[in-house]
């Protein structure tokens, strides 16, 4: 599937989202967090990206996985505010809340957050400048990636009566799991496929629960 950066495409984009119901999740034992599915142009085509990132040695908590930008919520902050904030502290990338098209569902994380994932459509050529203190590199991945027949992959793991989703993809010769690939996964099936696919039953893996 072509998938090209074009107004075409963000129309489509947007009146799915917009038919989507989303879910959220009350739940005072989480965290607030938000992270962005921020749609670019992609690296030398006119094809979709999006940023994806692999998180620094340096960090307290997850150091080296994959990962959408985004953190948890400051005091006073919502979703929005704080995904808008994340993006530019951590890729130096500034946003406007007019460039959210979307939002996806509140999707638990075992590791304690309740992640609001923002989908944002951005229609510049800024070269992104990652924080080393929080990113170790960020990846312009193609959408088209989220459209190959093994996606989306399940594991059973011991720990867990529900599989693990993960996703290979093709650009990075490398496979990312939940939560990041559950809400990616939801993405895809949202605005690429126009499906109401649920994900917060998914499993994460083990290295992700701390």
């Amino acid at each position: 599937m072509r998938i090209d950066f074009s107004e075409f495409f963000r129309r489509q984009c947007v009146e799915r989202l917009e038919e989507f119901e989303w879910v959220t999740i009350d739940d005072p034992g989480l965290r607030p967090a938000s992270v962005v599915i921020a749609m670019i142009r992609g690296c030398e085509t006119e094809k979709v990206g999006f940023y994806l990132t692999r998180r620094s040695s340096r960090l307290a908590r997850h150091q080296g996985q994959y990962a959408l930008p985004g953190g948890r919520l400051d005091e006073g902050e919502d979703a929005p505010t704080a995904a808008l904030r994340e993006l530019e502290e951590e890729l130096g990338v500034k946003a406007k809340a007019t460039d959210i098209i979307g939002r996806l569902d509140d999707f638990p994380t075992r590791s304690g957050f309740c992640v609001t994932p923002l989908v944002l459509w951005l229609d510049n050529d800024t070269e992104p400048v990652p924080d080393p203190n929080e990113v170790e590199t960020v990846f312009n991945v193609p959408l088209e990636d989220l459209t190959q027949a093994q996606v989306p992959r399940l594991h059973r793991i011991p720990e867990s009566d529900q599989p693990v989703l993960s996703i290979p993809f093709a650009s990075l010769g490398d496979e990312v799991f939940s939560p990041t690939a559950a809400i990616l996964y939801q993405f895809r099936e949202v605005v690429l496929y126009g499906r109401s696919t649920r994900v917060a039953h998914y499993e994460q893996p083990v290295f992700a629960w701390k």
